[in-house]
């Protein structure tokens, strides 16, 4: 039987989300890549979540197309919350998207009040839950008015299925007509979740973080690892192990040019003198200065989420630090 940490919320910084009264762990746990029983053991899936938990990571991201095959993911993770944390519902924030290919035909995708209100009941059946805590839209559909893709997220939370809402991969510009649309439904929109690193910096450059500071919507970012890139595991080449050696669809071997390897070193050079991993540099300068609310990493081991976690012990930096990296990555 598992009995969560007593010290769990002693050392993770919480930070809120927006406006919002909710608080969102600076690290936390997405479940895209390492999740569902073609990846990972059970056993080690539920240590890591357990881990994390006990590290104070209270917030578990989820999609419906996570596995694989898609729903895996929230399957895995339904079964290790009936096992292991089922006793602590009330302590964590639990989210689910819909907006990529779940099922065949013209409703198994994109952003109909249709497609998304059922691929919500089948998240909720697969991991045997009564609600979520965040429900989003995983992406812009060209093809379906954004009212009644927001209307839909609206009668999630109205039908009590979800406790806030959310968007992801949405432009500045969409972001802000979708906040108009559900503030004037009455359900605010709570948090936007981009793809943001030292290595992808579109978020900044394409006017999306002054848009979430405008409107005071929250932020949680993804690969803030660049799928590994950001981490030692490429420093001294590319492991027969690692995704960059596989058949990822993410991340593969041409994508380690020399001069890329070249400049992780260098960044890997300013973690030693912060004491820190290039890893947990990495996510240290996404959360740098509090405008992003959280950074979500995965993890294939316990060792993993600590080893992320531990970034949160020195978020500060000089300005010389964040001009060397600059310097670095945008040469």
């Amino acid at each position: 039987m598992y009995t969560a940490h007593p010290d769990r919320y002693t050392d993770m910084p919480y930070r809120r989300t927006g406006r919002s009264g909710l608080k969102l762990p600076a690290i936390s746990l997405g479940l895209w890549h390492n999740f569902g029983p073609a990846d990972r053991t059970v056993e080690t899936q539920r240590a890591i979540l357990r881990r994390a938990f006990d590290l104070g990571v209270t917030h578990f991201d989820l999609a419906n197309n996570y596995g694989p095959p898609p729903g895996a993911a929230e399957s895995a993770f339904g079964e290790a919350l009936k096992s292991d944390l089922a006793a602590y519902r009330d302590e964590l924030i639990i989210s689910t998207k819909a907006g990529y290919l779940m099922w065949p035909g013209p409703y198994g995708e994109w952003g109909s009040r249709k497609y998304l209100l059922s691929s919500l009941d089948q998240s909720l059946t697969r991991m045997g839950l009564d609600y979520v805590d965040i429900f989003y839209s995983h992406r812009p559909d060209p093809e379906t008015p954004l009212e009644e893709t927001m209307g839909a997220l609206h009668s999630a939370v109205q039908q009590g299925k979800a406790l806030y809402v959310g968007i992801s991969n949405y432009s500045a510009e969409q972001t802000r007509e979708a906040a108009r649309i559900l503030g004037e439904l009455g359900t605010p929109l709570l948090i936007h979740q981009p793809r943001y690193s030292m290595l992808d910096r579109r978020p900044e450059d394409e006017g999306l973080l002054d848009a979430l500071d405008e409107l005071q919507v929250g932020s949680i970012v993804f690969s803030p690892l660049e799928q590994g890139l950001l981490s030692s595991r490429y420093l001294d080449g590319i492991p027969e192990d690692s995704r960059a050696a596989s058949d990822s669809p993410f991340l593969n071997s041409d994508a380690l040019t020399e001069d890329l390897v070249t400049r992780l070193r260098e960044l890997n050079d300013i973690a030693k003198s912060r004491s820190q991993t290039l890893a947990q540099l990495a996510l240290a300068w996404v959360l740098r200065g509090g405008r992003v609310t959280s950074a979500l990493v995965g993890a294939s081991s316990p060792q993993q989420i600590e080893d992320s976690v531990a970034a949160t012990r020195n978020l500060d930096f000089d300005a010389d630090e964040l001009a060397r990296i600059d310097a670095i990555v945008k040469p």
